[in-house]
């Protein structure tokens, strides 16, 4: 049996914006790799971040409690941070738990991104 997948792709967007793309199963066997990748993101007042979940085939309550760790991080440093290509399941949990009451939801990462570019962080 093989191991559950993550990859995170990290790229700055443009100074200040970094843009994180998360893809597989964010489970309580990958959640460290994702909570290590947002140790390396720079948290700073003014900045933001755009995590992209489209890519999400999974996400267990561990991957939950890795985003509402980097909310309280964000939130703490007054960087923006912004979720984006939510699938329709975590939508769903999202709405039930009111996670889409906390966090800055997008379609996609573009939309996320053009929010940013427009200053309305």
């Amino acid at each position: 049996m093989t191991e559950p997948a993550l990859t995170v792709d990290q790229k700055i967007h443009r100074p200040g914006i970094v843009l994180l793309t998360v893809a597989g199963e964010l489970d309580h066997h990958t959640a460290p790799e994702l909570a290590q990748a947002l140790q390396k993101v720079p948290f700073a007042p003014g900045s933001a971040l755009v995590i992209n979940l489209s890519g999400l085939t999974y996400c267990d309550s561990t991957g939950i409690t890795v985003l509402v760790t980097t909310y309280h991080r964000a939130e703490a440093a007054g960087c923006s941070l912004s979720l984006a290509g939510l699938s329709r399941e975590l939508t769903r949990i999202f709405h039930i738990i009111g996670l889409d009451q906390v966090f800055s939801v997008h379609p996609t990462a573009d939309d996320a991104l053009a929010t940013l570019s427009h200053g309305e962080q």
